[in-house]
C-alpha cells in the first residue's frame, strides 16, 4: 500500500505540473497573442495615418506650365494665368513680404523668377483666414522668399503660386499649402535660385502706391563744344 500510496502521489503531483504547465503555456499564449494584437493595431494607425496624411499633403491638383525666364519689359503684362506663375516680367521684383493690398504682379513674376512663393487671396477672404495665411508665410523657414497679398478675380479663395506652378484652396489650414511651399520655394524649376527678393532694387509698394515704373531714359552726353570734333572743321 506504501508503494500504491506514493505512486498515486508522484501521479498526482505529476498532473499538477502538467497543469501548471498548461496553464502558463495559455497565459503565454494568450500575452503573445495580445501582443501581437496591438502590434497589428498599432501598425494599421501608423499606416492609415500614413495614408491620410499622403492624400492631405498630395499635390496633385498642382497645375504646371513651362516658361522661358529672363524676359525683361517695361510695359504692362497680360497674362495667361491667374494669378500669373511666369513669362514676362518687370525689370524690378517685389519685396518679399505680406502686402494688405493688391501689388502689380509684373513685379510679383519677378520675385518667382528668384524663388519666391506667392500666396495670393480673394479681397473679401475672412480675416480670420488671412491672418492664418500671414501665420504659414511667417512660420516658413525662408520667410525671405514669400509674397502674400490679395488679388481681385482668383478662380479660389486662396492660390499659392511659384514659377511655373500653382495650386488652387480653399482653406488656409489646408495642409497641401505647407507641402506646395516646402516643394516649389526655390525648387528645382526655379530660374534663378537664391538670387535676393530683397536689395535695394526691390518695389515696396503696392498697386495703388505706384504704377509701374518707366523705362529709364539713356542720358546723352552733352556735346563739348570746345573740343576738335566739335569745331567744323573737324567735322568735315
Amino acid at each position: 500500500m506504501t508503494k500504491e500510496k506514493a505512486q498515486a502521489r508522484r501521479e498526482h503531483l505529476q498532473k499538477m505540473r502538467d497543469a501548471q504547465k498548461a496553464k502558463e503555456r495559455r497565459a503565454a499564449f494568450l500575452m503573445w497573442g495580445a501582443g501581437g494584437l496591438v502590434i497589428v493595431l498599432l501598425v494599421g494607425v501608423v499606416g492609415f495615418y500614413l495614408i491620410k496624411r499622403a492624400q492631405e499633403t498630395s499635390l496633385d491638383g498642382v497645375a504646371s506650365v513651362k516658361y522661358e525666364a529672363g524676359q525683361h519689359v517695361w510695359n504692362a503684362v497680360s497674362y495667361k494665368e491667374t494669378p500669373p506663375v511666369g513669362g514676362e516680367h518687370n525689370n524690378y521684383w517685389q519685396l518679399c513680404q505680406v502686402y494688405d493690398k493688391p501689388i502689380h504682379p509684373e513685379h510679383a513674376v519677378h520675385s518667382l523668377e528668384h524663388g519666391a512663393i506667392w500666396i495670393t487671396y480673394r479681397p473679401d477672404l475672412p480675416k480670420a483666414q488671412i491672418d492664418q495665411l500671414k501665420d504659414v508665410a511667417a512660420s516658413t523657414g525662408q520667410q525671405d522668399y514669400m509674397l502674400v497679398s490679395p488679388f481681385a478675380n482668383l478662380p479660389s479663395p486662396i492660390v499659392v503660386s511659384s514659377w511655373g506652378h500653382q495650386l488652387k484652396l480653399t482653406d488656409p489650414g489646408d495642409p497641401k499649402l505647407g507641402a506646395f511651399i516646402k516643394k516649389y520655394q526655390n525648387g528645382p524649376d526655379t530660374p534663378e535660385p537664391g538670387a535676393t527678393c530683397g536689395g535695394p532694387d526691390a518695389v515696396q509698394t503696392t498697386a495703388e502706391e505706384a504704377p509701374l515704373p518707366p523705362e529709364p531714359q539713356q542720358q546723352q552726353t552733352p556735346m563739348d563744344t570746345t573740343s576738335p570734333s566739335a569745331s567744323p572743321s573737324a567735322s568735315q
